[in-house]
């Protein structure tokens, strides 16, 4: 597929304090052929539904956010402790099936071997290549948390100015080149329009739109998206819209998002906010022209991005099951 190619230079390990080191073919000689395994199941479910690559991304994305790339955001509630997966930034998570397909897989393959950290950290890496990004090697070892709290879930939010997501990155040890960069996986995918619905009929509370947003996606988007989802109890229940309102190949992860923030033609107010700091700006401009540069720091970001908060060596546990911890019944 266009623009895949192995990055060479991204393949290596990565040391966290005093923790065990996360390495490249981690598993191949505890689970020989588990990085193939997961390929594979990953590209089954994206011939069944192009759109669930970007749904694994911004999984992925949602886990390492909380408590690090620990697999928590895919824990079922238990007791009295309600989930990350429940809490309101994540109702529209999708991909669950898809990391318990390829858990399955590999559980039959070599049992209790393969964290669904690295679970989640593959399939993000395969949906990235998929939809024409590169096959970039992923450092694995990752640990399982036993932990999932959804009073812990405190995302940067689609209504964020670019200050609040630079300090929200920031809290992570990101930086804003990540930040730019990761958000162009909004390439590809859908949107609720639960998300942005105020950019069109109130914005901040104005009753008028947001003066920004190009009159032509206004129009198309108030078309598809009515005043009432704004009061929408269910977003989960929310029509949808292309993320990508800049590209007739809305399945396909390339730098034409950068076209619709510079051209006020972006969905979301935090992407629309890229054009209006100065780095951001020039990056987004930078990524436009050269879309190699694109594909080469989107995955370097994402292994960035992987590296946050892992737990390795000792650490956690390996579950046998993602949705639940080990020993619960």
């Amino acid at each position: 597929m266009a623009g895949r190619f192995l990055l060479g230079l991204l393949s290596l390990s990565v040391a966290l304090g005093g923790a065990v080191p996360l390495k490249v073919l981690f598993y191949k000689d505890t689970c020989p052929g588990a990085e193939l395994i997961s390929r594979d199941v990953m590209e089954k479910h994206l011939r069944r539904d192009p759109t669930i690559a970007a749904g694994i991304i911004r999984m992925f994305f949602h886990d390492c956010f909380v408590r690090g790339c620990d697999g928590s955001v895919l824990l079922d509630t238990t007791g009295d402790t309600v989930a990350e997966k429940e809490a309101p930034p994540n109702l529209t998570l999708r991909g669950f099936e898809v990391i318990d397909d390829i858990k399955a897989a590999l559980e039959r393959k070599c049992r209790g071997t393969v964290s669904c950290a690295d679970v989640l950290a593959m399939a993000a890496r395969d949906s990235v290549a998929l939809s024409g990004g590169a096959a970039y090697e992923v450092p694995t070892g990752r640990r399982d948390g036993v932990v999932s709290d959804a009073s812990e879930v405190h995302l940067p939010g689609p209504s964020f100015s670019i200050l609040e997501a630079i300090k929200a990155f920031e809290g992570i040890n990101l930086t804003v080149v990540d930040l730019v960069t990761l958000l162009g996986a909004h390439s590809i995918g859908l949107c609720h329009c639960g998300f942005f619905v105020d950019r069109l009929y109130s914005f901040q509370g104005t009753g008028m739109p947001d003066p920004s947003l190009d009159a032509g996606l206004l129009a198309a988007l108030r078309q598809r998206c009515p005043d009432s989802a704004a009061a929408a109890e269910n977003i989960s229940a929310d029509p949808t819209v292309f993320m990508n309102q800049a590209t007739s190949s809305p399945f396909t992860l390339d730098s034409s998002f950068y076209r619709g923030v510079l051209h006020n033609r972006a969905v979301l107010q935090l992407d629309q906010e890229l054009a209006y700091a100065d780095l951001s700006n020039s990056l987004a401009a930078t990524f436009l022209t050269r879309p190699n540069l694109f594909i080469w720091s989107f995955s370097k970001s994402m292994i960035r991005l992987g590296n946050v908060g892992v737990l390795s060596g000792d650490q956690g546990e390996i579950r046998l099951n993602c949705r639940q911890v080990n020993g619960v019944a």
